[in-house]
């Protein structure tokens, strides 16, 4: 967990394995076919994993020959993933207005004092005209690195499709996902999710220990998980991933209670 902006109204915090209900709650229906919509399906490209051993590291594909620009909002006191990309030759964006600087540096780290969101103004900027300002090179695709408590869903909604299909390779840690049964929600998240799954493909999905589980009518959801995305056109299998977790997957907080992904996340 990076980014330190808090997204939730205290009025609507879950107590602990307790879901939030609005007006009208998410069918199971609805969940399950979301669930079989984001079914991580094999890489035709082995997972590695790039970070540290706990939070901050992800698993994504052996596929970073050719990419040429790390992004990565959300910054705090990790920046492992961000490390090995540079050291992979990337150039590596990075902003967070929570703190001053990356806990480490390199001489591929270019360091942005914003908040990356859905508009420009004071310490906020789009994700839009970061890209913009930073000038990658375009010649090469990118990887996506997202941490940002929750405001990773209007920076995605607001991501034009253009920049979107440079990403090879998305990790992005989603958060409120036990607001998933809240119909109004819901139908946020799933737009969303459909937009990556558009050209991409999930490939991995991890439940951060550090938020708790949330259960109603036979579903069962993570409040925060990690996801990996891949480009459609880098190779994907028709196999579905069915082993989780995987072998190279660890606890984000050693300290805290183990959550394995639920079965009706995949099966």
């Amino acid at each position: 967990m990076k980014d330190s902006r808090d997204y939730l109204n205290a009025a609507f915090l879950n107590l602990p394995g307790k879901p939030f209900f609005a007006a009208k709650r998410t069918s199971a229906e609805d969940l399950r076919k979301f669930f079989k919509r984001l079914a991580p399906m094999s890489p035709v490209k082995p997972l590695i994993r790039v970070g540290p051993d706990g939070d901050g590291g992800y698993l994504i594909p052996d596929d970073l020959e050719g990419i040429t620009a790390c992004f990565s909002p959300g910054v705090s006191m990790v920046s492992g993933f961000e490390l090995k990309c540079a050291a992979r030759g990337m150039d590596v964006f990075m902003a967070d207005a929570s703190v001053n600087a990356p806990a480490d540096t390199h001489p591929k780290f270019r360091f942005l004092k914003n908040f990356i969101g859905s508009y420009t103004k004071d310490e906020f900027i789009t994700m839009e005209g970061w890209i913009e300002a930073m000038q990658p090179d375009e010649n090469g695709d990118w990887i996506f690195q997202i941490d940002i408590e929750g405001a990773e869903f209007e920076v995605l909604q607001n991501l034009p499709e253009r920049y979107l299909r440079k990403f090879r390779i998305i990790a992005i840690e989603f958060h409120m996902l036990d607001y998933l049964f809240d119909y109004q929600f819901f139908k946020m998240a799933d737009r969303v999710f459909g937009k990556l799954l558009n050209q991409h493909t999930c490939v991995h999905i991890h439940p951060n220990n550090a938020g708790s589980v949330v259960s109603a009518g036979g579903i069962t959801i993570p409040k925060i998980i990690e996801f990996t995305f891949y480009r459609n056109d880098r190779g994907i299998t028709d196999q579905p991933l069915k082993q989780f977790p995987h072998p190279l997957d660890f606890d984000n907080e050693p300290d805290y209670p183990l959550i394995t992904l639920p079965p009706c996340w995949y099966v």
